[in-house]
């Protein structure tokens, strides 16, 4: 496990060291404000991140952390119904079907409009994202779930919670990760769209603002914390999963 973790941090430390290179020689062949050295953002960002950025990368992170809970309360048992019980499938598999492939960037009017333009209109702008991610991938993840598989426990007496514990849990676990790390890509995006609305605090908003000040290091120093607030949240899923899928890690 120990070597595993070594050479997982030598491939995120040579990819870091890829981007640097071309974002350094980028700034070197363009020789232009809105492309800055990495060295001048870094230094940058070290001067302001206690005073300015913090606060900023504090509330996306909320707001990111709050919608996947809420996403995983609500989505995690209604994929499971969906996937377990036929009859409910037959009567929710049309709602989710109708109203999945709505934008849902196209609803944040209506959020704004129903929930005010505050923490909770963000919040349920992640929690759409994510959930619809996450009821498809149980349904269709216990859905694949061989019928033989039931067999032992069914001839045992077992009822539907020690199948959901040993069979159900097990098997949908790879699904139920893998639909939060791709939602959570788009949901980083999403927020800072809905960050430039309604709020002052926020990485959304903290580098609109330093855009409209012409302040490119600063705009610079929030796409980094930015994509370094992504890295965190996907290394802790990974994090997760190696624990709790430790079964199918190689």
């Amino acid at each position: 496990m120990m070597k595993k973790s070594k050479v997982v941090f030598q491939a995120y430390l040579c990819g870091l060291v890829f981007l640097l290179v071309l974002w350094q020689a980028a700034a070197f062949w363009i020789q232009l404000p809105i492309i800055p050295a990495p060295d001048l953002v870094f230094g940058r960002l070290s001067e302001i991140f206690a005073d300015k950025i913090a606060i900023h990368a504090a509330y996306s992170l909320w707001r990111i952390v709050a919608g996947i809970l809420l996403a995983v309360t609500i989505g995690y048992p209604l994929g499971l119904i969906m996937g377990y019980f036929m009859r409910a499938d037959r009567y929710l598999a049309p709602l989710v079907y109708l109203t999945y492939p709505v934008p849902k960037i196209a609803l944040l009017p209506v959020l704004m409009l129903l929930a005010g333009v505050g923490e909770l209109s963000k919040i349920i702008m992640i929690f759409l994202i994510v959930v619809f991610q996450i009821v498809v991938a149980l349904r269709d993840g216990i859905r694949a779930i061989p019928a033989e598989t039931y067999y032992p426990l069914y001839s045992l007496g077992a009822g539907f919670w020690q199948v959901f514990r040993y069979i159900l849990v097990p098997a949908t676990l790879p699904n139920f990760i893998t639909a939060i790390r791709v939602a959570m890509a788009t949901a980083v995006s999403v927020l800072f769209f809905t960050e430039t609305f309604g709020t002052q605090y926020g990485m959304g908003y903290f580098i609109m603002d330093a855009w409209l000040r012409v302040n490119y290091l600063e705009m610079y120093t929030g796409i980094v914390i930015l994509s370094l607030m992504g890295l965190l949240l996907f290394g802790v899923l990974d994090l997760i999963e190696g624990h709790v899928c430790r079964w199918q890690m190689k």
